[in-house]
Formats: structure tokens, sequence, C-alpha cells
């Protein structure tokens, strides 16, 4: 990585750095006594949501749940610091990572959904770019969450290519008003994930599969994370919530309960079932058992992170990285969740 990328430098998450490491300076206590805060996405169908509507998760856990929606992972790390959630579903690794790296004392307890087909960057139908070309995208207009695993991505798919992103504007904006900026024409390539990448595809295309891009390293995944204050101090009830997400990705992995689970998934995503299957037929639920093996939390996404934060620190993103993440991943949790 050179220079091109200094663009990034001050303009990754306005202000949100600083606050991070103000707040890491004051080890935040989060107590979860009389209400659980969950924080996950809309546009983001998975069957943990199947247990959140039928109100599996408060009978099993025993207290009321607040559930809260989100357009990022970053604003998730943000509120996880300031002790407004306890626990965020799907929260993307570059975001947890950006968080970590900045002194917040987040932990990851488990792997939430591998998604290397939904999530990706596209150019406008109109400038008939692709792999081939890819390097006249220099001098675009692109808009981008940054600091999520669609900047990680976007990242790396431009240095793959070529391309220099000091020559490029761009934007930080959120997926669902990046793909809405995308289909006025205001934007050249636009990168997202979930229902917003959907209707990006509409007026675009991709420069790279899923497939390829895991060829390239770009792993996409996200996590199941927490203050670690959360985890040190209300431990049985962290390893009984992802107990039930665990049972309500067995069920949908069993293939038995679709038309059941579907529908019920569909509606709280604020999707309608055709697209909310097409998308979640291109995510990937690991077991509990997979996820506590040496390709997940085992080690594989401490080895990651690491590479991640590299990533980001060479294009100036972030000003500095841990030596190792391993104590940012907590498998404690999980393991007790598989015993009961």
């Amino acid at each position: 990585m050179n220079a091109r990328f200094q663009l990034f430098r001050k303009s990754l998450i306005v202000g949100m750095l600083a606050s991070l490491t103000l707040l890491a300076m004051t080890p935040q206590r989060v107590a979860a006594a009389d209400e659980l805060t969950v924080a996950y996405f809309l546009e983001w169908p998975m069957p943990f949501q199947y247990g959140k509507v039928e109100g599996i998760y408060e009978k099993e856990l025993g207290v009321p749940i607040k559930w809260v929606a989100f357009d990022t992972g970053t604003a998730m790390s943000a509120a996880m610091a300031s002790g407004d959630v306890h626990i965020s579903v799907s929260q993307g690794v570059p975001p947890f990572v950006v968080a970590a790296s900045a002194g917040q004392d987040l932990q990851i307890v488990d792997v939430a959904v591998s998604y290397a087909d939904n999530d990706n960057c596209v150019v406008a139908e109109a400038l008939e770019i692709d792999k081939s070309n890819a390097k006249e995208l220099e001098g675009k207009k692109v808009g981008i969450p940054k600091g999520t695993a669609a900047h990680y991505g976007f990242l790396k798919q431009m240095d793959h290519f070529g391309v220099d992103t000091n020559t490029m504007e761009i934007v930080d904006m959120a997926p669902p008003d990046g793909a809405a900026a995308f289909a006025q024409g205001n934007l050249d390539m636009v990168c997202g994930w979930g229902g917003a990448l959907r209707r990006m595809l509409q007026h675009g295309n991709i420069l790279i599969t899923g497939a390829e891009k895991t060829e390239l390293g770009i792993l996409v995944f996200d996590v199941t994370s927490v203050p670690a204050s959360f985890a040190a101090e209300e431990g049985e009830l962290l390893s009984k919530f992802l107990k039930v997400t665990g049972d309500m990705n067995d069920m949908w992995n069993s293939g038995k309960h679709r038309d059941k689970m579907l529908p019920v998934i569909a509606k709280d995503s604020g999707m309608d079932v055709k697209s909310t299957g097409e998308t979640i037929d291109t995510f990937v639920f690991p077991s509990v058992a997979e996820q506590l093996s040496a390709k997940w939390l085992g080690g594989g996404a401490q080895n990651f992170m690491k590479g991640v934060a590299q990533v980001f620190l060479d294009a100036g993103s972030i000003d500095s990285a841990r030596s190792t993440y391993e104590d940012a991943v907590n498998p404690i949790p999980l393991n007790d969740a598989s015993a009961m």
C-alpha cells in the first residue's frame, strides 16, 4: 500500500475514532439488570429474527429485550461504547476492528453469518466498466459506508485492480443512502450489503464475485460482539442468548422449518418474502461447533482481524493497530452455550 490511500486518513468516520478513544479511557460498566438492549440490522434477514419475533429469547433469558435497528456496524460500536447497547448481532468485522484498534474494549463472542456474495461494490451500468477496464474508475465518485466490511472490500478490490483511490471522490454513506443516490445517478460506484445491495444491482454491475473475493482473501463475515465488561458481568445471560441464536440457526439450517420461519423473518426484516429468500440463501450460518473450530474463533478470526487492521493502517484509515487481536475474541460464552 502507498500514499494513494491518504484520502481516507481523516475522513474514515467523522469524529468517531476520537470519541471511541475517549470512551475507552474510562471502563464502561454495562449491566442488563432490568432490560437487555440488542442491536441488529433491517433488510438483513437472519434466523435469530424468528426467535426475536416469537419471544423465544425473552422466555429463555428471563428478561425483556429491546431490539434496536442500526444502519452500520460503526454505529453499533458507538452505541456499545456509550453503554446504550449490550449485544450487537451481525456486526461486520472491519467496524469491530476499527473500534478495537481505537482502544474500545469489545469482544467477539460468535460468528453470526458468512456472506461473500452479499457484500460488494457496484459500478454504474452507463460507465460500462468491468474487471477488464477497472482502471477507468480513477477520478470517479464512490459512496462507501466507511469503516465497514464494504469499505475493506473496496480497498482490497481497488488494490487488486491497481486503481488509484487518491484520485476518487469518496463519500461516506450508509448502504440505503448510497443505493438511493446511485439510483438517482449521483454516484459512479457504490458499496453495500443486503437489501441495499439488491437495489444497487438494479442500476449497475459488480467487478468480482463472492468466490473471486474469497480467493483474494476478502473474507466477508459478521460477528456477535459485546463490551468486555458485559461478557464478564453477565456471562450466563450472554451464553443463554447465544444458545437461542444457535438453536435458531440449527432450525433454519435443517431445511425443515423454512416455510414457517421465512415469512416471520421477512416481515421483521422489512422485506417481502421473495427478496428475503433470495438474500438469506446467499448466507451461511455456521453451527456452534464450526464457530468454535480453528477456522473461526479458534484462531482464524483473530488472524483475519490482524490482516484487516493492517489494510486500514496502510490506508491511513486508522492511526494504530493492536499487536494481536487474540484478546478481542472470547469463545467462553459460546462454549458454555454449547453445553446448555
